[in-house]
């Protein structure tokens, strides 16, 4: 899906990437496979805080779909290597996002970083194109 989703509502309490899951969750069937597949998407979905909603309605900053699964594959990333605090580069945003909450605590475009000097963050990841955009 190509569509941008608005990331600015002030009622939006999380966003959920994607419809589908892969891996063994996805596999699984039956109720309690659906179950354990729809509370692995809760926990694996960002939230964006309140702060961050007003940055990005503020700022204008869309984010497409695409944007938004990188933005979680990035901070997948920083989990698995320890990352509590990190700054999240994508394209020309930066999210500075508390890895074990899975929570997206301000947002940054290149008219609005100031200084550009980011503190108390423990780790950065690039949000790496999908293979799609590689091409």
């Amino acid at each position: 899906m190509t569509q941008s989703v608005r990331l600015n509502s002030p009622g939006l309490p999380s966003v959920q990437t994607g419809s589908g899951t892969t891996g063994p969750a996805a596999r699984s069937t039956g109720a309690s496979g659906a179950c354990f597949a729809n509370a692995l998407a809760e926990k694996q979905a960002l939230k964006f805080s309140n702060h961050a909603q007003k940055r990005l309605e503020t700022r204008d900053i869309t984010i497409s779909d695409d944007g938004l699964a990188r933005l979680t594959q990035a901070v997948n990333k920083a989990e698995k290597r320890g990352g509590r605090e990190s700054l999240v580069v994508l394209d020309d945003l930066a999210f500075i996002v508390n890895v074990k909450q899975r929570l997206v605590v301000t947002a940054v475009d290149t008219q609005n970083r100031g200084e550009g000097v980011f503190t108390q963050i423990d780790s950065v990841v690039f949000a790496e194109p999908t293979q799609q955009e590689k091409i």
